[in-house]
């Protein structure tokens, strides 16, 4: 007796055919194993790329300077001594333009402050800094000009403001040129920003930018926040970040009390660490595969022996173990091709349902959990189905044909 591939499509396919309800549950189990693989991986390389476009979304060939100094060997013994980090100050930031590596810096101060106009107040985030800001952050100005290119000391009463900050002070009627009272605080509105979104969970149109030496005014600070650098090229940023290093050492009476982050050392550590999860929770998805695996061969189980007459049939005509061995597998591959093919386009539809409610979050599978989540489906119901089949291929023909 022959067996030819055409043959074995029919049989596996009258099969599945025959028993609807065995057929249908257990493609249930696989497709809802292979479409967890497929959203959860889709969550992970989402999760992934949203942090990846907001860091971008800082600027380019960016370091970040920030009092303190990151310990990796311990405690620093001033800690214990109840000291602070020293700050920084507008002549540290303005002392970073000595390098030939840095082609621009923007001193940063945050706070958040009632911005009234009348009878409308609300409290918004305050961020001070000056007029290369713009440019560092790939802002644009929708309408009027940005913060005035003075000294970073000059504390002048000028603000830009946000599209949302504008709707809800001013309503329909002009903005530039009015005045808004920020705390205890007069200021002029110069300019509109015309950019759009979040960058690293601040609202872009809900914010206020005025000068740097305002803002520390009006939060009664000396020190900054940040220091933002933009490095004249990329390979310029490692000897930049050098420079800083040094130069706030020696500023600092020989401490070293800074940390310099590299955009790019922030993206290369949470793409690593966001990489990682996207594997585990994928692994974690799999699991349910294997859950799949387990109903699919007790239930081919039964199968077969529900199938016994008709196997002892087949051996009675000349059907070899092998064969017999092969047409339980065949049945096995078709139900966990389509299972898998299921459980893929539910995958994929649930994370395109992800996209349009949140569509911050790029929540799109790689093609390597496709694959992947294809090829252990299609393993996993072949491997739990050698059992039932081994178990069909050694049934004698006369007993099977009794039934027995």
């Amino acid at each position: 007796m022959a067996l030819h591939s055409g043959d074995l499509r029919r049989f596996a396919w009258r099969a599945l055919r025959g028993f609807p309800a065995r057929t249908l549950l257990m493609l249930t189990a696989m497709a809802i194993g292979v479409s967890a693989v497929v959203l959860l991986t889709a969550l992970g390389e989402g999760a992934r790329r949203y942090v990846t476009g907001e860091f971008a979304s800082l600027g380019t060939n960016l370091l970040i300077v920030f009092p303190g100094r990151s310990e990796t060997a311990g405690i620093n013994p001033s800690t214990m001594m109840g000291e602070t980090p020293r700050d920084l100050t507008l002549d540290d930031a303005q002392a970073l333009l000595r390098s030939h590596s840095v082609r621009r810096i923007a001193p940063i101060n945050v706070g958040s402050a009632d911005v009234s106009r009348q009878r409308r107040s609300r409290e918004v985030v305050i961020l001070g800094s000056n007029q290369d800001l713009l440019d560092i952050r790939h802002w644009e100005i929708d309408q009027g000009r940005f913060l005035p290119s003075a000294d970073l000391t000059s504390a002048s009463p000028v603000a830009v403001i946000g599209d949302k900050i504008r709707a809800e002070l001013f309503g329909a009627e002009r903005a530039l040129g009015e005045w808004i009272r920020i705390g205890d605080r007069r200021f002029r509105v110069i300019g509109i920003l015309g950019t759009e979104g979040r960058s690293i969970g601040v609202d872009v149109q809900e914010t206020v930018i005025i000068p740097v030496a305002s803002a520390q005014q009006l939060f009664n600070t000396a020190s900054l926040f940040r220091i933002l650098v933009e490095a004249k090229s990329r390979d310029a940023i490692e000897p930049a970040k050098k420079f800083i290093i040094d130069l706030l050492q020696q500023r600092h009476q020989g401490e070293r009390d800074v940390t310099v982050i590299t955009q790019d050392a922030v993206l290369q550590t949470f793409d690593r660490i966001l990489t990682a999860l996207t594997y585990a929770v994928g692994g974690i998805a799999a699991i349910s595969l294997a859950v799949a695996g387990i109903l699919i061969m007790n239930v081919m189980l039964v199968a077969v022996t529900q199938r016994t007459a008709e196997i002892g049939l087949l051996k009675a005509l000349g059907a070899t173990p092998r064969q017999i061995l092969t047409l339980i597998l065949a049945e096995a591959l078709m139900l966990s091709a389509i299972g898998a093919s299921a459980g893929m386009a539910l995958g994929q539809l649930g994370s395109y349902l992800i996209r349009v409610v949140f569509p911050q979050l790029p929540a799109q599978a790689p093609g390597w959990s496709l694959l992947t989540a294809l090829a252990v489906a299609i393993l996993t119901g072949l491997l739990f189905s050698l059992l039932p089949a081994r178990r069909a291929a050694r049934l004698d023909p006369v007993l099977a044909l009794t039934g027995r």
